[in-house]
């Protein structure tokens, strides 16, 4: 039986805060790799608009939130507030058809740019730091975890949209019938 943690494994010479914001650059980059590695299986254009019923979102639609989110709340994050007046998120929700996986792969990289050249310049003693979101008070640490929920809600959304509009899906974690501890297929 394996006893080290899954994921980071601490070090007695760095600090719990350290430890929290390396663990949530982690968790940023992991989730980004999986909805990007959804969103580059999604066979063509249509696939990237379609949606599973009139007023749902398509890839591209929480693509386009997503990144209008993280451009709203990592821009200035500690000295103004996370939902930024020039923000309009109801936009964000309609269809993009015009869209080329280009240009929404532009927006998503230079919101994903924004957020982890912040997330990089914070310290420890910034988690205890207050900021605000549509006027409500956050510590920093509880507005980075409410982010890393917030992608990762709709970053489960990217891969189940992906998978049901792309007919040769290859996993994005272990296969079934794969063992999960040696990774090769059992037999």
């Amino acid at each position: 039986m394996n006893d080290q943690p899954n994921g980071l494994v601490s070090a007695p010479h760095r600090s719990a805060g350290e430890l929290y914001l390396e663990n949530a650059r982690f968790e940023f980059g992991r989730l980004r790799r999986m909805a990007e590695a959804a969103i580059g299986q999604a066979p063509d254009h249509a696939a990237l608009h379609r949606r599973l019923s009139e007023g749902g979102n398509s890839i591209a639609i929480l693509m386009r939130h997503l990144a209008g989110n993280m451009r709203s709340r990592w821009t200035e994050f500690l000295t103004t507030d996370g939902e930024k007046p020039d923000r309009n998120r109801e936009s964000e929700f309609d269809p993009c058809d015009r869209l080329s996986r280009d240009e929404l792969l532009a927006e998503w990289r230079e919101a994903f740019a924004l957020l982890e050249e912040n997330l990089a310049e914070l310290g420890p003693a910034d988690l205890d730091r207050t900021i605000r979101i549509r006027g409500e008070a956050f510590l920093v640490q509880e507005a980075i975890e409410r982010q890393v929920l917030h992608l990762a809600y709709h970053t489960g959304q990217i891969v189940l949209l992906a998978k049901a509009f792309t007919p040769e899906w290859r996993s994005l974690s272990i296969p079934r019938g794969v063992d999960p501890n040696t990774r090769r297929y059992k037999r």
